[in-house]
């Protein structure tokens, strides 16, 4: 392949393609995390509060529901994919880009308890074919599918911080190899894990060294076996949480396609229900329930002791419902406010005898980015990358494995309706239907 003269061609294209894509896609993380903390920590103290009031979240979701409703019934595309949906590499066009723009813009600094790697791969795969378009570059339908997985990697590492995720992780989201890859990948990495347990505990016992590989960094406290146990018993627990709000979301997007900004904009305003429930029963920031959870879960993982078990619990249940809302009506990604999950439900249980907070908050984060990706290798690269401790990563592996699985053999829910399914494009079809 790398001798024919059209796939070199393709493959400078994709280098030259990946510039414009990672710069307009830091300014969008720019731009969304700037109009985040002016909403929902520079307007309250502006006005005189030490924090966003209770019911600060219902102007905001009211602007976001009919706004994200509006965009959904005008503008090509519908806003981008619908997050209940899980991530997609395809799908969008260059007609879709001020939709895709929009739809994020109202919904993430608004309070939709959503990420923005959902809008992001959108933009950069829309972006990589208007650029492609502008040179008139030739366009097949492999070369406009290769073209948009690029840009969508381009776009997702920026995001992530690191060249790895973004091409597992759209490996796997365009489904190289088929079922196959799956069929291979799942025992290799479940023997790998146990390998690795095996492996690291025949070691300690013996106090024997081998030549592993080893460049010195400094080691985390090594893994025990409660650590194991206890991870193996949350990871299921963790998946059926993500699999089940899922499920709600796919729920909630067929109830927001009959009536598409009536019902947008009452599910917009549940979620704000949920902000206000938290803030009152917690007097906490209404900002926790809110957003991705990024920053709240860099604000846990530095000091897990500021939250008492019934803010975790508090968190995990009125952000659950938030979460569920906004993936079948709003527009974001759903991995961001999975990994949060995770790393509170690691949290809220890491007392428990034996086990550690760090083996804890990596387990939970892999059970529930595989649940909510249901992508086992890209789970496991992105939180052994995100936590940057290589010793925990047999429970991370362990854990995704077996959340995979289990989220694999439940059943998944409601279709999610297809762009063709909407309201608008039903009544074009019975307008040009015969007799009518």
């Amino acid at each position: 392949m790398l001798r024919r003269p059209e796939y070199r061609k393709a493959l400078v294209f994709c280098g030259l393609i990946g510039v414009p894509v990672s710069l307009v896609a830091f300014w969008f993380l720019v731009a969304m995390h700037e109009l985040e903390q002016l909403v929902w920590t520079d307007w309250p103290r502006d006005l005189g509060w030490k924090q966003a009031p209770w019911w600060w979240g219902f102007p905001l979701l009211l602007v976001a529901g009919v706004a994200v409703g509006l965009i959904v019934t005008r503008l090509p595309g519908l806003g981008g994919h619908i997050p209940a949906g899980g991530l997609h590499a395809g799908g969008i066009t260059r007609k879709s880009l001020p939709g895709v723009l929009l739809a994020a813009l109202f919904s993430l600094p608004l309070g939709a308890a959503l990420g923005p790697e959902g809008p992001l791969m959108a933009l950069g795969t829309g972006l990589a074919l208007l650029f492609a378009g502008l040179v008139r570059a030739p366009q097949t339908e492999a070369s406009t599918a290769l073209l948009g997985a690029a840009g969508s990697a381009a776009a997702i590492s920026a995001l992530f911080g690191n060249p790895v995720v973004g091409a597992v992780l759209l490996m796997e989201v365009a489904g190289v190899g088929g079922p196959q890859l799956f069929a291979v990948m799942l025992p290799a990495m479940l023997s790998s894990g146990i390998g690795a347990l095996v492996f690291t505990g025949f070691g300690r016992w013996t106090g024997l060294q081998t030549m592993s590989l080893n460049v010195g960094l400094p080691k985390a406290p090594p893994l025990d076996a409660g650590d194991v146990l206890w991870g193996l018993l949350m990871a299921p627990a963790i998946a059926l949480f993500i699999h089940w709000a899922f499920v709600g979301g796919r729920f909630t997007a067929g109830f927001v396609s009959s009536r598409t900004v009536r019902n947008t904009t009452l599910c917009a305003l549940g979620a704000a229900g949920c902000i206000a429930l938290y803030t009152v029963a917690t007097g906490r920031s209404p900002a926790e329930v809110a957003l991705s959870g990024q920053v709240t879960l860099g604000r846990l993982a530095s000091d897990p002791h500021a939250w008492s078990v019934g803010a975790l619990i508090a968190v995990l249940v009125f952000k659950g419902v938030a979460y569920t809302l906004c993936m079948g009506s709003l527009r974001g990604g759903p991995v961001f406010p999975a990994l949060f999950f995770g790393g509170a439900i690691g949290a809220l249980l890491a007392p428990l005898p034996g086990f550690g907070l760090v083996p804890a908050m990596a387990a939970g984060m892999a059970a529930s980015a595989t649940a909510a990706l249901r992508l086992p290798v890209s789970s496991v690269v992105l939180v052994v990358l995100l936590l940057g401790n290589v010793d925990t990563v047999p429970v991370v592996v362990l854990a995704a494995v077996g959340s995979f699985v289990l989220t694999e053999l439940l059943p998944q829910g409601p279709r999610i309706p297809a762009f063709s399914e909407s309201p608008a494009g039903r009544a074009r079809r019975r307008e040009s239907s015969p007799g009518s």
